[in-house]
């Protein structure tokens, strides 16, 4: 089946020790809006379609300003969350629901797209700063930390030099994927669910070595 049609600030020690629960919280980011589903800043949103699919985690409830899922992937509790504020506010929606699940930092796994890596590569990384990624600087910017997990999801950046200016990127990561992308998008969003399982059942450091 082709993957790509499947579609406050607060100190960080707020988010620790709070509660029994366990739960992980995984955030893909991306735009709200059918005219944005397949653009290339959506990839958040298109790993954690197929993450949920896969899991048979149904993204039927909306909370925190978000479409969430809840469900178990290998004996662990996880919380699967498309914030719905547009890019920009991502954090406001990721806060709510970290303090609403009483959701330490150290469980929380944002998947989003990353300009600098080469279309397809996936980079796992925790602490790095925003990167001058919009939505990223938005969760930093609520949580008041940068000490959480990311996953980093290639896009590249555009070829021809007049696409290359600062004030057309914009208008390329609001673009779809072309054809020829599809294909290696396709393996990239299932390898991307490979690395949060593994993310989940071993450790960052594992999954680092095995998908870096």
């Amino acid at each position: 089946m082709k993957l790509f049609s499947d579609f406050f600030s607060a100190p960080k020690e707020k988010y620790r020790d709070f509660g029994k629960e366990h739960l992980k919280l995984i955030v893909g980011l991306g735009n709200p809006g059918r005219e944005y589903s397949t653009n290339r800043h959506n990839i958040g949103f298109l790993c954690l379609n197929h993450f949920a699919k896969l899991h048979r985690i149904a993204l039927d409830s909306k909370q925190g300003k978000a479409r969430t899922g809840r469900g178990t992937v290998a004996g662990t509790e996880v919380l699967l969350a498309k914030p719905q504020t547009y890019m920009n506010l991502s954090g406001q929606s990721v806060s709510l629901l970290m303090q609403k699940f009483h959701i330490s930092i150290d469980d929380l796994i944002v998947i989003h797209d990353d300009l600098d890596l080469p279309l397809g590569k996936i980079r796992i990384r925790k602490g790095s700063s925003a990167g001058g990624h919009n939505g990223i600087k938005s969760i930093i910017s609520s949580l008041n930390s940068q000490d959480f997990i990311r996953v980093r999801v290639g896009i590249s950046r555009p070829q021809s030099p007049e696409e290359s200016k600062e004030d057309s990127i914009k208008d390329y990561v609001l673009s779809d994927f072309t054809t020829e992308d599809k294909a290696v998008i396709d393996a990239t969003i299932h390898r991307v669910s490979e690395a949060i399982v593994c993310l989940i059942t071993e450790d960052l450091s594992s999954a680092m070595n095995k998908f870096n």
